[in-house]
């Protein structure tokens, strides 16, 4: 059965024909991972990773999924400040920076996708028009989880029921676990002076102790950090890849460089990642994301099925 709910999900959350215009309902809101899946040939591992950040192209899905269910089981609503992302865990919150104007948003991630090639996350239409790309349909972005809040999120769905109706509202959980106290008498410290001890009262048999007044559960809260609002920050200058592949070993970096002399301005990029030399193969930079698309297919049909583009500030 989790089987066929996790190939569910994927039929509805892969790009679908057909335009919905029903306006989205409240359903219930789940947390979840999931399994690795397939699309198109190429496959997918969500995981957790509160250190996850990467610059790379965004895009924006709108009318053709309003309404639709979200793989969380929440429904899209393209007004909403939300985004959809391959791997990252359901619902979590990032930051989407776009690196061509500054403008930078907080979004909630709660479907799967995008299954485009050369995308690394899509946002909603509300968040395309506060990032500033909604007519030009895409964007150099860079998105960074927000570690503290989706660690929350994920800790208060895993435990009961979260609230998150609209933006400054706070996330509210209805049942929280209940912690066991235990106690002891402990001698006193040497040279400690005994306080005198009191005399037990017995309480008169005949007045019963009243009934405890029920106190309500607790409920724990924490700010929404989704409002609909754009931050201004300063942004370098970036540039757009396609980057074939990383490699450990310098030679065999050379290699794919030459046989990909054809596609393009072929470069050699060395970085230091965990102490360790990699050597990243890329072809650009391009002018822009329709010649780096182009490019990514021929790098793909010569061999390469894990190149991607790649935006380098």
């Amino acid at each position: 059965m989790a089987s066929c709910a996790e190939t569910e999900f994927i039929a509805q959350t892969a790009k679908r024909i057909g335009v919905s215009q029903e306006e989205p309902s409240a359903t219930s809101s789940l947390y979840k991972v999931g399994n690795p899946y397939q699309i198109n040939g190429t496959w997918y591992y969500p995981a957790i990773d509160y250190s996850y950040e990467e610059t790379g192209i965004a895009s924006w899905y709108g009318s053709d999924f309003h309404g639709k269910s979200t793989a969380n089981g929440e429904k899209y609503d393209m007004n909403t400040m939300s985004a959809a992302h391959r791997t990252l865990p359901l619902p979590s919150f990032v930051r989407v920076t776009n690196l061509e104007n500054g403008r930078s948003v907080i979004l909630r991630v709660n479907d799967r996708g995008p299954f485009a090639r050369g995308r690394i996350i899509d946002v909603s239409r509300r968040g395309a028009q506060l990032l500033g790309f909604e007519g030009k349909g895409t964007a150099r972005v860079n998105v960074a989880i927000l570690a503290d809040e989706s660690r929350a999120i994920a800790q208060q769905m895993q435990r009961g029921t979260v609230q998150l109706a609209s933006a400054d509202s706070p996330l509210s959980v209805d049942r929280l676990p209940k912690s066991s106290v235990n106690s002891e008498s402990l001698a006193p410290p040497p040279g400690a002076k005994m306080a005198a001890e009191r005399p037990a009262q017995k309480l008169p048999s005949a007045s019963p102790a009243p009934p405890r007044e029920q106190t309500p559960l607790a409920t724990e809260t924490l700010a929404n950090p989704v409002v609909e609002a754009v931050a201004t920050v300063a942004v370098a200058p970036s540039q757009i890849f396609v980057q074939a592949g990383a490699y450990s070993v310098y030679d065999n970096a050379n290699r794919v460089a030459a046989r990909l002399a054809d596609v393009g301005n072929v470069g050699i990029a060395s970085a230091l990642v965990n102490n360790r030399d990699v050597y990243r193969v890329r072809v650009g930079p391009m002018a822009s994301v329709e010649e780096a698309d182009s490019t990514l297919e021929q790098v793909i049909r010569a061999g390469y099925n894990d190149a991607r583009i790649v935006v380098v500030q």
